[in-house]
């Protein structure tokens, strides 16, 4: 064996240094040689460059937003003597968040109630009045005019405990409205009062986000040509940039029209935000129009030392090694395509063995 390989090598070696085809050989780690022709023509493929149209897109951060957050208030003015929540608690729509109390409208209750026990013994003893006048005017002994007076006197006395009565349903009415109610089911952003804090009415106790948050992408106007409802966003996982990590995906669902301070603002729907805080920043990559640019697979390219290479063939049709200088990465179909920024012209043949 070791005799028939020194044969071979010491033949390739004669040929390679005396024949005509020294220069078309190519140099093996077995020692052998094969005609770089050959390689070319048996294992190669062949790749033309051609400029396309892809989508330029832009990375920029959005910021999580809820689409409706509402303020808790205070209906009366009082002292709060009750606070059942706190920033992060979930709360239902209904819910008593808060209580607030006015000792005034206690004393008045009580002051209430006494007018109400006198109008009802003044009742009591004109009743009795109106019954014996009644007795009398039947027997022809008072007047009708005496008889009216008394029934007169019952009249009002009955009008004073009824305006007593609802002005007592009043004062308990405003005592069940110091209890602070949740406006709608979701999370409590802020609260910015404290037990003992003096409130007025319409005061906000606090602030509940509905938990159906969206992104919210502040742009300048230079993008504003570009953006539309139903486009789609790339978006970075959590805390990530997208070109760490940019799996996710959105769509626009609200483009606003005005432009206030070099900026347009867009909102993009996202699934899986329920967790994240309101006013947390995520990079995502937006649509910026179309550009010209070369798509190679990434089965053409070839890195040594930080370089990247692809081989190429030159006016003979001999492989040749360029330097390029690559983008971002597109998936079409189930191939990988690298952007080519530089290296490459229209029409480049490149080989890949």
């Amino acid at each position: 064996m070791r005799n028939a390989k020194s044969f071979w090598v010491s033949s390739f070696r004669a040929l390679s240094n005396n024949g005509p085809f020294a220069k078309a050989m190519k140099p093996t780690l077995l020692g052998l040689s094969i005609p770089l022709c050959l390689l070319t023509t048996l294992d190669a493929k062949d790749f033309v460059v051609k400029q396309v149209s892809i989508e330029d897109k832009k990375a920029v951060y959005a910021t999580v937003e809820t689409t409706n957050g509402i303020s808790a208030r205070v209906r009366i003015a009082g002292t709060v003597t009750q606070l059942s929540v706190t920033e992060g608690d979930r709360v239902e729509q209904g819910q008593i968040i808060a209580q607030v109390a006015d000792e005034k409208l206690a004393l008045k209750i009580r002051a209430v109630d006494a007018e109400i026990r006198a109008a009802q013994r003044e009742i009591d003893n004109i009743r009795i009045d109106k019954e014996r006048a009644e007795n009398l005017f039947k027997k022809g002994t008072i007047s009708k005019a005496r008889r009216d007076q008394i029934l007169t006197r019952f009249d009002v006395a009955a009008s004073k405990l009824e305006a007593a009565e609802a002005e007592r349903a009043v004062s308990v009415r405003q005592m069940e409205e110091g209890a602070v109610l949740a406006p709608q089911s979701g999370r409590v952003l802020n609260v910015p009062l404290t037990i003992g804090s003096v409130v007025m009415p319409g005061e906000a106790v606090a602030k509940i986000a509905r938990e159906n948050y969206i992104l919210r992408l502040s742009l300048p106007e230079r993008h504003a040509q570009f953006l539309a409802k139903g486009d789609k966003v790339d978006v970075a996982a959590r805390g990530l940039h997208c070109d760490e990590s940019c799996s996710g995906a959105g769509t626009i669902v609200k483009v606003y029209p005005q432009i206030a301070n070099g900026r347009v603002l867009a909102d993009a729907r996202v699934k899986g935000l329920g967790d994240y805080f309101v006013g947390e920043r995520i990079q995502v990559r937006i649509s910026a129009g179309k550009r010209q640019s070369f798509l190679v697979p990434k089965d053409y390219i070839t890195t040594r030392y930080g370089l990247d290479y692809v081989t190429a063939k030159d006016l003979s049709g001999k492989p040749i090694e360029v330097v390029i200088q690559t983008g971002r990465t597109y998936r079409q179909g189930d191939q990988d395509m690298m952007e080519i920024l530089s290296g490459l012209s229209d029409g480049d043949q490149l080989v890949s063995y």
